[in-house]
């Protein structure tokens, strides 16, 4: 049985929270965006860090589900590592590329969920 866009984008997350992410968000782009339904968005400290988590999420998925992602970007430099399931696209970002390209505030409408640091959803808005 293969999971539904929410269970993955959740999913993620928790695999992300693993690996001491920070600043774990999803957002719901379903009915806005065409090409995916949620970004999964968090931070590792260091390019070493975005890398573990890019393997955490990548490994877990892989194992659990036996899902790929259809590509990854960004992952030579890991200052923003994009992972792209089809209908979760998750950006591991360093916390200065983060607040570079601000993502969260390009998609501030739509709803969106924050994670706890064992990764669960502590809070809903949008």
């Amino acid at each position: 049985m293969s999971l539904s866009p929410q269970a993955l984008a959740d999913e993620v997350a928790a695999l992300a929270a693993d690996k001491k992410a920070a600043d774990i968000v999803t957002l719901d782009l379903r009915g806005v965006a065409g090409y995916t339904d949620f970004f999964v968005i968090c931070s590792g400290n260091t390019d070493r860090q975005t890398k573990a988590i890019h393997d955490g999420i990548h490994l877990g998925l892989k194992q659990a589900h036996r899902l790929l992602p259809r590509r990854v970007e960004g992952l030579a430099e890991a200052r923003w590592i994009l992972m792209d399931y089809l209908d979760v696209v998750v950006h591991v970002f360093t916390p200065q590329t983060r607040d570079f390209y601000r993502l969260e505030h390009l998609w501030g409408d739509v709803p969106r969920v924050e994670y706890d640091a064992a990764g669960r959803a502590r809070q809903a808005a949008g």
